[in-house]
């Protein structure tokens, strides 16, 4: 097994892992701590990967063939989903919009999941 076939399956199961996790909540608001760890952990995986490869790799994939632009149109359709879903409710804790969305479209993942963990955070502290 290959280092990226690992990785590959190791992303699969931990978000299977993350999905099971809120399957079986029951709790009013998601987990900030969660989602702080997933994006903590996606974003050092990411710095560790720009470190290592450059950020070039990421235009050669996503404009090289149909399959890397397919990938990222889901990313695009996936941030704008979630921050349509999201947006509503942060807005209602009082958080800075603009400039959350700036962090989510400068990092995609990264920024959405730790506005997820700030939003989830402002959401417990009001329900508690």
């Amino acid at each position: 097994m290959t280092p990226y076939i690992a990785l590959f399956i190791g992303g699969l199961v931990a978000i299977l892992a993350a999905l099971g996790y809120m399957l079986a909540s029951r709790d009013k608001t998601g987990s900030p701590i969660l989602a702080a760890m997933l994006s903590a952990a996606f974003g050092a995986y990411t710095a560790v990967t720009i470190a290592t490869e450059g950020v070039m790799p990421v235009w050669l994939n996503h404009t090289s063939n149909l399959w890397g632009v397919q990938v990222w149109w889901d990313l695009l359709f996936a941030m704008g989903v979630a921050v349509f879903l999201v947006l509503p409710r942060a807005r209602a804790q009082g958080m800075k919009v603009p400039l959350w969305i700036l962090f989510v479209a400068a990092t995609a993942s990264i920024g959405l999941l730790a506005m997820v963990a700030r939003l989830f955070w402002l959401e417990s502290r009001t329900t508690s």
